[in-house]
């Protein structure tokens, strides 16, 4: 995974209920997300600069990214048809991304390396998100990160963002290897090693050989993992990855809300599963939009104006059915849930991952809110 700086912090909800002023007649918008639909296929433009660069061609190269191909197959392509699989989700999103900025079509299977095309992907390092962003980098690119909504993990707000970064590298570095080298282990290492070890060298792919072996592990992996994904992804009958299907291309209609909502609410207004609900946005990490402004969701396409009509008949006070809780020092989850009138077992129910025995100051519990208390 990326390991592009420090971990995440930032706000999040209240620790205890607050008051939510009604707000005034929610100013509803309905998006169709047209632009997320299978593109055409590009025009051919020659060789792909990657795949097809001197540096992919040299035999010690070669010889580790058909060992990372055996790898990736190694038990029967299975896991690699899952990567596949959920590509199919995000390839034409990526596609369009690389075709506006002209940037190398192989780069498409990057996030193959990077998460196996989960958003939810988190690494040792805390990057996280489908190209594995860090917190710093992330905000950076102007993406919000804190212990509520954290957009690495929004495909659609990432992956612009990622092509950014892998652009700005490559005008940095003037190579291609180096950039994915210095997005593995950040831009700053690189160019110490590069004032280090190849002070007067000319650009080019050839730098990444001088500078491979002073990399950490997981960098000089990175560069055959991706070619190797690369020729993978590419051909995959060749390699024996067999029997697959992609899932259907991410698409939603986008709606605004005016203020705090929970996403069983939205669910609801929408009429479909809150799974589907939260699939769309995995951002939202607490299932729960921001308090005190208008945010954007996705919903399932065709369910944008049915939405609308539902949401504006759902009073404000029964828009939110959850908090947040930080645990201070003494408190129990029985304590906690008489404070907020309700059973232990259903606290219980709403943090199956937390152990009372070994709960920490400071660690944030979902709270279900009964409907006398919403207000």
């Amino acid at each position: 995974m990326s390991a592009l700086g420090l971990t995440a912090c930032g706000g999040a909800l209240p620790p205890s209920p607050a008051p939510l002023a009604p707000p005034g007649p929610p100013p509803f918008e309905v998006v169709r997300a047209e632009a997320y639909t299978p593109p055409a296929p590009p025009p051919e433009t020659g060789a792909d600069p990657i795949l097809h660069s001197a540096g992919a061609r040299l035999p010690e190269v070669r010889v580790e990214v058909e060992a990372w191909a055996a790898v990736y197959t190694a038990d029967g392509g299975a896991r690699f048809s899952a990567y596949l699989s959920r590509m199919g989700r995000y390839a034409p999103l990526i596609d369009a991304a690389l075709a506006e900025r002209g940037l190398p079509a192989s780069l498409r299977y990057l996030p193959i390396v990077e998460s196996g095309f989960r958003p939810g992907a988190v690494s040792r390092a805390a990057a996280a998100g489908l190209w594995q962003f860090m917190a710093p980098v992330a905000r950076g690119f102007g993406m919000q990160v804190d212990p509520l909504v954290d957009e690495r993990r929004d495909p659609v707000r990432a992956t612009p963002a990622a092509l950014a970064f892998l652009e700005e590298l490559h005008q940095r570095f003037g190579s291609w290897f180096l950039a994915l080298a210095a997005y593995n282990a950040g831009p700053s290492r690189v160019e110490r090693l590069l004032r280090e070890h190849a002070p007067l060298a000319v650009p080019g792919d050839s730098l990444y050989l001088v500078l491979r072996p002073h990399l950490p592990r997981e960098t000089r992996e990175f560069v055959p993992r991706f070619l190797a994904a690369a020729a993978v992804a590419d051909a995959p009958t060749r390699y024996g990855v067999e029997g697959w299907e992609p899932m259907p291309p991410l698409a939603y209609d986008e709606v605004v809300v005016p203020d705090a909502t929970t996403l069983d609410v939205v669910a609801g207004a929408a009429g479909v599963g809150e799974e589907e609900i939260r699939a769309l946005n995995p951002h939202l990490l607490r299932g729960v939009t921001p308090r005190g402004r208008e945010v954007r969701i996705r919903v399932p396409p065709g369910r944008g104006e049915a939405f609308a009509e539902a949401y504006a008949r759902i009073p404000p006070a029964e828009r939110v059915t959850v908090t947040e809780h930080v645990v201070a020092p003494g408190e129990t989850l029985s304590g906690i849930a008489q404070r907020y009138g309700i059973r232990t077992a259903e606290l219980r129910s709403a943090n199956p991952r937390v152990q009372e025995r070994r709960m920490q100051v400071g660690t944030r519990l979902v709270v279900p809110l009964v409907p006398s208390r919403r207000e």
